[in-house]
């Protein structure tokens, strides 16, 4: 994928890109698949406003993805490589044998007409899913699960993939984008390949509207505030806020560990790397 320009007729213009869809074949979704979707702009099931900034936006309709991948030796063909608007990666359509169809997130070099299967026993190629007991040391990989038959929550975003490193045991130990080593269950499975969309992390905004299209509002700093609002807030004249970085509720937001589950804390062989 390429990324274009546009002729700087506004200031804004001047430093937006924007991606060429070139891979993509389709520009209507498959109807039977699609979801509607409510906006919860940041609040809980209570009405409670939990994550700032959140708001607005364009309408949306879900794509129901097989995150499992559970279709056993029943071969598929690419139908369709399609646009996501709930996440940064591609979709494309699956036809299945048995007549079916599914979504499923595109990993890169794979184009219509191509056949992808899942099982134990397939080959390793990009789009292909099997379990991690059957996946060769060194391959990069995209969608794995955590748990065996949960259906995939990791490695999900565009241009992201994992490589196995090692297995012991009932355990294999995986590198995950962020530089984490992580221990998962040989049972867990995984496709292979890369996500597709690589350019997606070198896209320019280029003006504030553009967020707003994507249900992003506004940032407001905690020094600009008053000091009810932000412990940032406050002072005679321009502070730089006085104290070390916190949230508006006082914890601190630069290097304060939040992770409290003990429980999965012996899957992980090695932290992640800050950036």
């Amino acid at each position: 994928m390429s990324i274009k320009t546009y002729r700087p007729y506004t200031q804004t213009r001047r430093f937006q890109t924007a991606p060429t869809f070139e891979e993509l074949t389709s520009a209507k979704p498959y109807k039977p698949l699609l979801r509607p979707k409510k906006r919860i702009s940041g609040r809980n099931n209570l009405g409670q406003l939990t994550i700032w900034h959140r708001g607005g936006g364009h309408k949306r309709r879900y794509r129901v993805i097989d995150f499992r991948r559970d279709k056993f030796r029943i071969p598929a063909q690419v139908e369709t490589i399609e646009y996501d608007p709930n996440r940064s990666a591609f979709i494309c359509l699956l036809s299945y044998a048995d007549g079916e169809k599914r979504y499923i997130l595109w990993p890169q070099g794979l184009k219509t007409g191509d056949r992808v299967v899942s099982g134990p026993d397939a080959d390793i190629v990009a789009g292909n899913a099997l379990p991690l007991k059957n996946v060769p040391v060194g391959t990069l990989m995209h969608n794995l699960e955590l748990r065996p038959g949960k259906g995939g929550q990791l490695v999900r975003s565009a241009g992201a993939s994992a490589q196995l490193l090692a297995k012991e045991g009932d355990y294999a130990q995986v590198r995950l984008p962020s530089g984490e080593v992580r221990r998962l269950h040989v049972n867990c499975m995984a496709t292979i390949g890369q996500i597709g969309n690589l350019d997606h992390e070198n896209i320019s905004i280029g003006k504030a509207g553009r967020n707003r299209w994507m249900g992003i509002r506004p940032t407001n700093r905690g020094v600009s505030m008053n000091p009810v609002d932000h412990p940032h807030g406050g002072g005679e004249g321009k502070t730089s806020g006085g104290r070390h970085p916190v949230t508006p509720w006082g914890q601190p937001t630069r290097g304060y560990k939040t992770r409290h589950n003990k429980r999965t804390d012996s899957f992980i062989v090695k932290r992640r790397e800050r950036k």
